[in-house]
């Protein structure tokens, strides 16, 4: 893009503006030497201005001086970061002399620069569609060449290992973001913001799959009446201004059966429910009174979504064993979607951004309960507990 570049800044000196005149019109004459030489004379007078050193830039294109085409358009950009044009050009240049890493430098900043525009021309859209792809083929060969490097580790690797280091790969390359911990509640440092805890935390999660069948057969006997045992997820207090919640508010679209809530048994649900009682008190809890654990069933119905969120505490690890699961339903948690898979559990950190959907037209169904971090150490454990007693002995109300 070769176009001649207006100054644009605010009150330029007289005779840089003359002398910008001039070269412009010594541009259009096709007198590409004398209109370098008048726009570096116009800089003198108005160094701070990137307008003139991107006429600059377009004379010495003209002349067919890459190298000082650069210089000019770095000078723009030292003048002031913030010109697109400068960087557009800067990207095209290097695309154009085939500088393939400092391109895709270049168009990765303007994309990004450009994602924050509105109202862009249809000749800058036209130019970015070309940077867009740039980059994506870029992408693509830079990935295929890792592939290739990184192949012969994958069979050495442990889910742990896999699981990172195709985050790390995804990262680098722009094909995924970096998601942290935001806890609506109780906070604990240091402990790592991993989305999926891995499955090697769990030895006893075999355990709660081998009663899959049992759980789901307690399940829908259960839903078949369930009475007041069924109630909306989603309840919001009285007077909150509409949100991303209110399409669920007190809706049976996203229905739970709950178990045990913030530390207390429902007693009915776990009488009709013998066999799933009996698995869950198998497994090891975070007993916090008013807390923890809870364990329900929930009930996401066709068609529905559950927008992104995040949970109360990174102090504890959501374990999801499906039971019901008709194709068109998904899971992400931060930068990682994942199927259900029936009999199939998993554990997730809840303070990490995450959203559920069933697009199908058959309501989805698992068993979801809590249980400690697993990099928590008995210790810290027991911290937690005796900072609750202890604050909840004041007579205060302590956030879960």
């Amino acid at each position: 893009m070769a176009s001649i570049e207006l100054m644009n800044q605010s009150a330029p000196s007289a005779e840089a503006a003359r002398l910008n005149s001039q070269g412009m019109l010594a541009l259009r004459a096709h007198s590409f030497v004398e209109a370098e030489r008048l726009f570096l004379e116009a800089t003198t007078h108005d160094k701070f201005s990137s307008a003139l050193w991107r006429n600059v830039a377009t004379a010495r294109r003209s002349l067919g001086d890459d190298k000082g085409e650069l210089q000019a358009l770095n000078a723009a950009i030292d003048a002031d970061r913030r010109d697109f044009m400068a960087w557009l050009r800067k990207a095209q240049l290097h695309q154009r002399t085939e500088e393939k890493a400092e391109a895709l430098v270049a168009w990765s900043g303007v994309l990004q620069m450009a994602a924050q525009a509105s109202d862009l021309s249809p000749e800058i859209s036209s130019a970015l569609q070309i940077g867009q792809t740039f980059v994506a083929e870029a992408t693509v060969q830079i990935a295929d060449a890792v592939g290739a490097e990184l192949a012969p580790l994958n069979a050495t690797m442990d889910e742990m290992e896999r699981r990172r280091s195709s985050a790390f790969v995804d990262l680098a390359l722009g094909r995924r973001q970096s998601f942290v911990n935001n806890c609506e509640g109780l906070y604990y440092p240091f402990l790592p913001a991993d989305e999926f805890f891995d499955r090697r935390h769990f030895p006893w999660m075999s355990q709660i799959e081998a009663a899959t069948d049992d759980i789901r057969t307690e399940l829908e006997a259960l839903l078949s009446d369930p009475g007041d045992a069924l109630r909306p997820y989603v309840k919001m207090d009285a007077g909150v201004p509409q949100n991303k919640w209110s399409e669920l508010d007190q809706s049976l679209n996203w229905g739970a059966c709950f178990l045990w809530e913030y530390g207390q048994p429902n007693q009915a649900v776990l009488d009709r429910c013998p066999k799933t009682a009996e698995a869950l008190a198998n497994l090891p809890k975070a007993m916090l009174p008013g807390r923890a654990p809870s364990a329900f069933f929930s009930i996401l119905k066709p068609r529905t979504r559950i927008p992104p969120h995040t949970g109360v505490t990174n102090t504890r690890a959501i374990v999801h064993l499906p039971l019901l699961v008709p194709e068109n339903c998904g899971f992400r948690v931060g930068g990682e979607t994942r199927p259900w898979q029936v009999g199939r559990a998993f554990a997730f950190d809840d303070t990490i951004e995450h959203e559920a959907w069933n697009d199908s037209d058959e309501n989805r169904a698992i068993l979801i309960f809590d249980v400690w971090n697993p990099h928590l150490t008995v210790v810290e454990q027991d911290v937690i507990v005796r900072y609750y007693d202890a604050a909840d002995a004041t007579g205060f109300n302590i956030s879960r």
